[in-house]
């Protein structure tokens, strides 16, 4: 049997990784359930949190909402263009390179972005400690896989 490796136990928590992913779908349900409820749907709740939520040395482009919201470009593009049909933003080409779109929060979609923020983060003043204390489970806990 000289060919077969020994393996040694799998030290993997399995419970506290699972708990991590709860804690944080529970914070993500909220969020969809507030984005509704204000007549916006989650993933442009989180486009114009991205929008505002740049670095003010970074410009909000179509190209970085991309990279804020991790989906493609053209993904992007389409998105923005349902914000600006709900008049959340509007799209400009910039003067110094008319390739790039940039993007701006109106009036209306400010007072939208700060109304849910507002809920976002009450919700996490409650749901804070427990995605702390399931992150520090599932962080501090040795997970060792060997053969």
């Amino acid at each position: 049997m000289g060919w077969m490796k020994k393996r040694t136990a799998r030290q993997i928590d399995y419970q506290a990784l699972a708990g991590f992913r709860y804690e944080i779908r529970r914070y993500l349900r909220f969020g969809q359930q507030a984005a509704r409820a204000a007549g916006i749907d989650a993933q442009q709740y989180q486009a114009l949190l991205a929008i505002k939520g740049l670095p003010r040395s970074e410009k909000a482009t179509v190209g970085a909402l991309a990279e804020q919201m991790q989906i493609e470009h053209h993904s992007a593009v389409e998105l923005s263009g349902r914000l600006e049909r709900h008049g959340w933003i509007r799209r400009a080409r910039s003067r110094a390179d008319r390739r790039e779109v940039l993007l701006h929060l109106t009036p209306r979609g400010e007072r939208l972005l700060e109304n849910l923020s507002l809920l976002h983060r009450r919700e996490l003043r409650s749901a804070g400690p427990r995605l702390i204390e399931a992150l520090g489970a599932a962080i501090h806990r040795r997970i060792v896989v060997a053969d």
